[in-house]
């Protein structure tokens, strides 16, 4: 990064009302990730219940990294930076490597999901939650060593192996949580629908259906950054960029599914629910209270003095 005043500068110039707006939206999104990211997973840490299960550990993986990405975005989102290899402003590869943990992590349930209900005696025997942690663990290490060697290697070669490897990496992956989101979406709709209803049914369909939803939204918003490189791979020309990360909607799109993925977890999932509302929101209200009641007494006090 460079120290001259250029990166400093806002994502906008603050000219024009619209500008100011755009400004105010860029840090409205990266304060609205952490807030509800953090609050999802301060639900799942102070639940043991949910501990005990492997699809909330991967919960909280997505949780962390969108955390991450939040954070970065008041860099990356607020600020006129271009990240991309040879800029000044770039953060080495780093802030696209948060998000693509949350498209890992997101696979990575999906797979889970189908495991544990195509096969549910394997699935408890070999994915115990120690397994469940390596899986995750790996991928964690696996994203930054790629960041390492990207940033260990010349600029030319950094930009041909990504060329490649995203190119070849969203064509498949797409194509695999499609294939999954289709396949978890028969199961739900006809495998569960004939067992006989029962509280563990119940749990299974709704897992299902919370990954699935949840799927949706993140292909809803990767896909056209995802169609994006991979046309401009194919054809093998500089496709069209925005003036910096902040402006570009391709990459603001990502960032929004930050916000959609917690609160689908929110709206899908009643246990992470009930402790969100009586175990993390509740004791913020009550602090948040207790701090105002005693900034009133002491203006009472003031006053009566």
């Amino acid at each position: 990064m460079t120290n001259s005043s250029h990166w400093l500068s806002p994502v906008l110039p603050l000219t024009s009302f619209g500008n100011v707006l755009m400004f105010l939206f860029s840090i409205s999104l990266a304060t609205s990730i952490i807030v509800l990211n953090v609050s999802v997973s301060l639900s799942i840490l102070l639940n043991k219940a949910l501990r005990s299960q492997n699809r909330f550990m991967y919960m909280l993986s997505t949780c962390l990294s969108d955390i991450c990405s939040g954070v970065s975005y008041y860099y990356a989102g607020v600020l006129d930076v271009r990240d991309s290899f040879d800029s000044p402003t770039r953060t080495f590869y780093i802030v696209p490597t948060f998000l693509g943990l949350s498209y890992m992590a997101i696979l990575a349930a999906q797979a889970d999901r189908y495991h544990a209900i195509v096969s549910p005696f394997k699935y408890s025997q070999l994915m115990t939650r120690n397994r469940t942690l390596l899986v995750i663990f790996t991928y964690w290490v696996y994203a930054f060593l790629i960041v390492a060697v990207y940033n260990l290697v010349t600029v030319g070669m950094a930009k041909r192996v990504t060329s490649m490897g995203t190119f070849v990496g969203n064509i498949f992956t797409v194509i695999i949580m499609i294939g999954l989101n289709v396949r978890l979406f028969i199961i739900a709709r006809f495998q569960l629908g004939r067992e006989p209803p029962s509280e563990e049914r119940d749990s299974k369909r709704s897992s299902v259906h919370l990954i699935l939803v949840v799927a949706v939204f993140f292909l809803g918003t990767w896909l056209p950054i995802f169609s994006h490189i991979i046309v401009c791979n194919f054809i093998g020309s500089t496709c069209y960029s925005f003036r910096n990360e902040g402006t570009d909607p391709l990459r603001i799109l990502p960032r929004v599914n930050a916000v959609l993925t917690p609160i689908l977890y929110i709206r899908g999932c009643s246990a992470l629910r009930a402790t969100l509302l009586t175990r993390v929101w509740r004791h913020c209200c009550r602090r948040k209270k207790r701090v105002m009641f005693d900034e009133s007494q002491c203006v009472r006090k003031s006053c009566n003095t």
